[in-house]
């Protein structure tokens, strides 16, 4: 199945987790991929995965929390491919505190990463987009639809994802841009396998954030991406899926 045969796909946080997967599905249904991430030696090794598979892509090394950085990104892109027809916002980060600890250094973080960056990335590109009746997809999270235990920076951040990426497609919808969220929950990646809770978390609250089935790798999730990104969902837009093995059923 070659959906993306033709298409430039821009993805970030491609370095790992479910930006990594989708790089690697997208790349394999015959996509020109553009990865990006903080982690430059991350992306090269994708890359060079990529590569040897008979695909096609280019690392970029991307702070999307960085002032001026998504222009630059997106400038880059569109001089090595001639254009855009798909961004994958996957670049995020994830902290657990109690709520009356957090301390705003942490909070203005992971709101200028998860939903600044993800906002300005998504500012620049929709020239391009427009141009190639393009769409975006977006990581929210099932925190971005129920409470999660401490983490109220995080749900918050998905949260504005979620509200953002409606709006988008609402205001593009009759200029042909889609654009909509996954909502991934219990999956194994080097971002959930890295969080510390605080030290007198309830962990009977746990059972609000663990799936029916059990985690799944980040593949499942790309998976998904790769449907909405793609002509398989070109009636979709401003919709949020959830790849959450039944946390919300």
């Amino acid at each position: 199945m070659k959906r993306f045969e033709n298409k430039v796909v821009l993805i970030t946080g491609a370095g790992s987790g479910i930006g990594r997967a989708s790089a690697l599905r997208l790349a394999e249904e015959g996509g020109k991929v553009w990865c990006t991430d903080i982690n430059e030696a991350e992306i090269n090794t994708l890359v060079d995965e990529i590569k040897s598979a008979g695909g096609e892509a280019v690392a970029y090394r991307f702070d999307i929390g960085e002032v001026g950085a998504a222009e630059r990104c997106v400038d880059a892109c569109v001089a090595e491919f001639g254009g855009v027809d798909a961004v994958v916002n996957m670049a995020g980060i994830l902290r657990f505190s109690n709520c009356h600890e957090l301390e705003q250094n942490i909070w203005d973080q992971i709101i200028a990463i998860n939903l600044t960056g993800t906002f300005m990335l998504c500012k620049a590109v929709l020239p391009e987009l427009l141009k190639t009746k393009g769409n975006i997809v977006n990581a929210a999270s099932t925190a971005s639809l129920q409470g999660l235990p401490w983490g109220v920076a995080y749900a918050a951040s998905k949260g504005g994802v979620l509200a953002m990426t409606r709006s988008i497609a609402v205001e593009y919808a009759k200029r042909g841009v889609r654009a909509n969220c996954v909502c991934p929950g219990d999956i194994n990646t080097n971002m959930a396998q890295g969080v510390t809770f605080p030290a007198d978390a309830d962990f009977d609250l746990l059972s609000r954030i663990t799936s029916l089935t059990g985690a799944k790798g980040p593949e499942v999730v790309a998976g998904v991406i790769a449907m909405l990104a793609s002509e398989d969902g070109c009636h979709i837009t401003g919709e949020h899926i959830r790849v959450d093995g039944g946390i919300l059923a």
